[in-house]
C-alpha cells in the first residue's frame, strides 16, 4: 500500500551520480538511486562498500567528487551542514552519540533546538515567544518518550539505562527535529533477537504513525528486507542492485558480494 502511494509521489530524495574520492581511493562512484515520500529503504553492501559514506554525504560530513544530491526539491549540496537538520533530515549513528550524564528526557530535547528560533536575547528578556516555544518542545518530548517507551524512564540518567534502552533514547532525540527523512546507522548493531524484532516494528511505526521517510544502512539483512519497501546493494561503491527485497535477494551480484551463494 505505502509502495504504490510512495510510487506515484515526486522523490523526496534523489541521489544521482553521486562520486567521493579519498586520495586515490573511490569511495562511491556514480551512485544514484531516489526515495520517494513514504518509504522506507535499506542500503546494504559488505564493509567497506560506501554505505556510510553515502551517509556523510547525506549528512554534508561529506563533500561529493562529483553528482548531485537534491532532497525536497533543494540541492542538498548547497545547503550548508548546520542547516541539514532544520531542513529535515534527522540521524542516528552507529556509535551512540548521547550526552550520558544527561537525563533521557534533556537528551531529547536537544534534539529540539533546530525547532527554536528564539535567541539569546529573547531567552534573557523571557520574551512571549521563548515560553510558546518551550511548552511546544515540552509537549514534543513527551509525545516522544511515549511513543518510544521511555516514559518510565525519561527522568534517569542515560548512563544508567542497557544498551538497548540508550538505542531508542537517540532514536527519540533524531525524532524530535521533526524529520522529513531519518537516516538510521545500523540500529539494529547490539541488540539482542527480541530486540532487532521489536526495532523493526518501531520502523514501521515512524513511517506509518509520524509519516517519516526511512533509509537505513544495515547489515542485519532479515531487518532490512523484513522492512524495507525497496532496497539499494552497493558494492566497493558502486550500485549493484535496486528493487524490492525479493529482487535484490536474488540478484546474481549481491548473492556473490554479500549473502554468499547460498540464501
Amino acid at each position: 500500500m505505502h509502495q504504490v502511494q510512495a510510487a506515484i509521489g515526486s522523490s523526496l530524495l534523489a541521489v544521482d551520480g553521486v562520486s567521493v574520492h579519498f586520495g586515490g581511493i573511490v569511495a562511491l562512484d556514480g551512485v544514484s538511486f531516489d526515495i520517494a515520500p513514504g518509504q522506507i529503504a535499506g542500503l546494504i553492501g559488505p564493509n567497506g562498500a560506501g554505505k556510510t559514506t553515502l551517509f556523510n554525504c547525506l549528512s554534508r560530513l561529506y563533500a561529493c567528487a562529483s553528482g548531485q544530491i537534491v532532497f525536497d526539491g533543494r540541492p542538498l549540496l548547497a545547503i550548508p551542514r548546520h542547516r541539514i537538520a532544520a531542513v529535515g533530515i534527522g540521524r542516528t549513528f552507529q556509535n551512540l552519540a548521547l550526552f550520558r550524564t544527561m537525563t533521557v528526557r534533556d537528551n531529547v530535547r536537544l534534539g529540539r533546538h533546530c525547532r527554536t528560533r528564539s535567541g539569546f536575547l529573547a531567552n534573557a528578556l523571557r520574551l512571549p515567544r521563548v515560553a510558546c516555544e518551550e511548552r511546544s518542545s515540552t509537549e514534543k518530548v513527551c509525545e516522544l518518550v511515549g511513543f518510544l517507551g521511555l516514559a518510565t524512564v525519561a527522568d534517569q540518567r542515560v548512563s544508567d539505562l542497557p544498551f538497548g534502552m540508550q538505542k531508542r533514547v537517540e532514536l527519540a532525540r533524531a525524532l524530535a527535529s521533526e524529520p522529513k527523512l531519518l537516516l538510521l546507522d545500523e540500529p539494529a548493531s547490539g541488540l539482542n533477537h527480541e530486540e532487532v524484532d521489536t526495532l523493526g516494528k518501531l520502523i514501521r511505526d515512524i513511517r506509518d504513525r509520524l509519516g517519516v521517510t526511512v533509509l537505513l544502512v544495515e547489515h542485519h539483512m532479515s531487518l532490512v528486507m523484513s522492512v524495507s519497501d525497496k532496497v539499494v546493494a552497493l558494492n566497493f561503491g558502486r550500485k549493484i542492485a535496486e528493487g524490492t527485497p525479493a529482487e535484490v535477494q536474488q540478484h546474481p551480484e549481491v548473492v556473490q558480494a554479500y549473502l554468499g551463494n547460498s540464501h
